[in-house]
């Protein structure tokens, strides 16, 4: 699978649901939506900060494309 942002987004919108998160928080809401192993391992690479949407990722996976292809 190559992993673009779509798939990071799909495995954890809804975490940012009215709260910022962290690194842990996505790693362990991706798990519970049963993410693919790549999606884990690039939210594994992120650095241990507090995120407060989605778009606060990106800067952090610039070589992620936006759709797989």
């Amino acid at each position: 699978m190559n992993v673009a942002r779509s798939h990071i987004a799909a495995a954890v919108q809804e975490a940012f649901h009215a709260r910022s998160v962290g690194k842990a928080d996505l790693l362990a809401w991706a798990t519970a939506n049963r993410a693919p192993v790549d999606v884990l391992q690039s939210l594994n690479a992120l650095p241990d900060i507090t995120y407060r949407t989605i778009g606060d990722l990106w800067p952090h996976l610039p070589d992620l494309p936006d759709e797989s292809a």
